[in-house]
């Protein structure tokens, strides 16, 4: 089997670090709940409260929370406070982005 250095070459000048290549493998993770992908395009209409995204799809104000604090970690969600509430909204516009690119990807065979 022949080596092809000229390849490898290029490879190892562009592979990204390891630690950004983990950081990058997480944050896909965080796309393989489809509670959490409910949760954004819930966030792509409106800044909403826990109880309201709860009632929107059908989930307990537990379970809710839990995956916006999944959410939260990764930045994809940000929150902020008004009296006793906290509504939540996309962090920016790269998570509608990164949707949209899924989406279109998954849609190109149908």
């Amino acid at each position: 089997m022949e080596v092809h250095s000229d390849l490898l070459k290029i490879v190892n000048t562009t592979l990204p670090e390891e630690t950004e290549l983990y950081d990058l493998a997480e944050l896909f993770k965080v796309f393989g709940d489809s509670t959490r992908i409910r949760i954004l395009f819930v966030l792509f209409e409106a800044e909403v409260c826990v109880c309201d995204l709860a009632a929107a799809l059908n989930m307990t104000q537990s379970a809710i929370s839990h995956q916006l604090k999944i959410l939260k970690q990764s930045k994809l969600v940000k929150s902020r406070r008004e009296g006793k509430s906290v509504f939540y909204s996309l962090a920016d516009g790269h998570v509608r982005t990164i949707i949209a690119q899924g989406r279109e990807h998954i849609e190109e065979d149908l």
